[in-house]
């Protein structure tokens, strides 16, 4: 069981807050990825004041679905987080990923300090263009608010399933490839699925 990020030493955690497309798939990879204590569904980068999964799905509020990650640094840096994040999502598609379509969909980095954004920015030069061909579009903006999403959006993907079949034909083959290229990097439970 994951301990209460409230018990954890200041020391002994991060934060990351990535789109890269809906949120279900960032959050249904990263769940599983060893050192990330937790990933919460929610709403990031938008000019509103609050955030919901109805005004953001307008488009209009230029939110994006994101997720935001909590992770021992000492156990996962954030490049090695960025890394998985290029290859599970399509960063050559502006606004969209596949049938989603609209701001709310992009490709984005929201960096926490510069430290950050420096990774952030040689990931996308470096790491991302040896997974993609054509231009790398995800924006790298600073972070400025979180907004959780509904609570039946969070752990979407271990609660729903191949039930839907969005998590079926979208999802899956992205867990399927993490688990292929990452095995290494996995949390012990998912190792053996």
């Amino acid at each position: 069981m994951t301990p209460s990020l409230d018990s954890i030493p200041a020391d002994q955690v991060d934060t990351a807050t990535l789109g890269g497309g809906c949120f279900w798939c960032v959050e249904a990879v990263l769940q599983q990825v060893e050192g990330i204590y937790s990933v919460v569904s929610g709403y990031s980068g938008g000019k509103a004041e609050e955030a919901d999964y109805e005004t953001v799905s307008s488009g209009l509020t230029h939110h994006a679905e994101v997720v935001q990650v909590y992770f021992d640094p000492r156990v996962i840096s954030f490049a090695d987080i960025l890394e998985i994040f290029w290859s599970t999502h399509n960063p050559t598609t502006l606004n969209r990923q596949g049938n989603d379509v609209g701001p709310q969909y992009r490709s984005v980095i929201f960096y926490h300090n510069e430290a950050q954004k420096a990774i952030a920015e040689q990931s996308k030069k470096e790491v991302a263009t040896q997974f993609w061909d054509g231009p790398i579009v995800t924006e790298i903006s600073p972070f400025t608010g979180f907004w959780p999403a509904e609570e039946y959006h969070q752990n979407y993907y271990e609660n729903v399933g191949d039930r839907n079949p969005y998590c079926t034909y979208i999802i899956t083959p992205k867990v399927e490839k993490l688990k292929k290229l990452y095995k290494d990097k996995l949390k012990e439970e998912y190792r053996h699925e």
